[in-house]
């Protein structure tokens, strides 16, 4: 999977290679070993601060309660094309 971001307005598209789309497409889900949750856990730490230098400014004030379980973009219009 490859993160790919917008640096003029902090968006960014999450993009599968056809052979993840055929695993998550099987299994329903993605799974982790902990090695290799380990090793995403520490790219994404990397890729979440280098996001947030690309945010606008109001974006990156904004707070969230931090206890969301499940990501749900059906209430982000923006999201969908």
């Amino acid at each position: 999977m490859k993160f790919n971001q917008n640096k003029e307005d902090g968006s960014c598209d999450l993009e599968f290679n056809e052979e993840e789309i055929k695993v998550i497409s099987n299994k329903k889900k993605i799974h982790f070993s902990a090695e290799a949750l380990n090793l995403f856990g520490n790219c994404l730490m990397k890729m979440v601060m280098d996001w947030n230098a690309n945010f606008n400014p109001d974006l990156q004030k904004k707070l969230n309660n931090g206890t969301e379980e499940e990501l749900n973009l059906s209430k982000d219009d923006k999201s969908r094309k």
